[in-house]
């Protein structure tokens, strides 16, 4: 999916909503349990509900691969799932890899060859070798981490350089930016660090960002887009927990819906104060 198409759905829809799909077998529905595969019956009555309010799904490769095979193919036929959807809906595959040049290569292959995700989630830290091969893959998207909304973010992330008074985030963003494009580069930032999305606007003005942390986290919507939004919109804003369990009766998927809902409802306000 191109820039272009991504702000086009985003119009059509007047959203911005990413459904996380941190879909965990221990806290889904017990009536699906005796499904075949549960995980996927629930990601897949999640999605139908919901898709046409949201403009991103996101699954979160932990909740697949601490199950083995079965986690692993219930990652596949969700995905499959989704790109029934293809030109309405984004896909994020949440691994965070990031190794070196030949490692990285395979795990591009398998999540944007063998899955076809549009985007995956990579750290950053072993520079720009990790990340290229990541890039090559045309109409594929790399989504760089760069803030992120963990206690542990300030052990390393808020560090400041004593000469350039520059956090150290700041400066993963500026080098990186150099790596690709805002045609086929994002970043992460968590909800809950909304003030310092002035600067990284600063650094990279028309850059999407993908905000994790609006809902479970306490992340603030409306704070977000203040500080985050550009003419393209430029925000692509994740709920998981909130939106995917916030029921775990068999009204699950309605429950799931009206919490997206209530999100698509504000998005829509804020997209047209900004007059898209």
């Amino acid at each position: 999916m191109t820039r272009a198409e991504l702000f086009q759905n985003i119009k059509n829809k007047r959203s911005f909503l990413c459904i996380g799909l941190d879909s965990d077998i221990s806290k889904i529905p017990e009536h699906l349990l005796s499904e075949t595969d549960p995980v996927f019956e629930f990601n897949k009555q999640i999605i139908d509900a919901t898709h046409d309010l949201a403009i991103a799904y996101k699954p979160n490769l932990a909740f697949y691969e601490s199950r083995g095979t079965e986690g692993w193919k219930s990652l596949e036929k969700t995905i499959n799932y989704l790109n029934n959807f293809k030109d309405e809906i984004f896909t994020i595959a949440d691994a965070k890899r990031g190794d070196i040049g030949n490692t990285s290569k395979q795990y591009a292959k398998a999540f944007f060859d063998k899955l076809d995700f549009d985007s995956i989630t990579v750290a950053p830290y072993m520079g720009e070798d990790s990340v290229s091969p990541f890039l090559s893959f045309d109409g594929k998207w790399v989504i760089l981490l760069a803030l992120t909304s963990n206690k542990g973010a300030f052990d390393f992330q808020l560090l400041e350089d004593k000469n350039s008074s520059k956090k150290f985030f700041e400066e993963v963003i500026e080098k990186s930016s150099a790596w690709g494009s805002k045609e086929n580069m994002m970043y992460v930032v968590g909800a809950t660090k909304a003030e310092m999305l002035k600067n990284i606007r600063n650094i990279i003005p028309d850059h999407f960002l993908l905000i994790p942390g609006v809902g479970a986290q306490g992340g603030n919507l409306q704070k977000v887009a203040k500080y985050g939004f550009n003419n393209k919109c430029g925000l692509i804003v994740n709920s998981s927990r909130g939106i995917i369990f916030a029921s775990n009766e068999k009204d699950f998927a309605k429950k799931a819906r009206e919490k997206a809902l209530e999100l698509q409802v504000q998005m829509d306000k804020i997209l047209k104060e900004n007059q898209i």
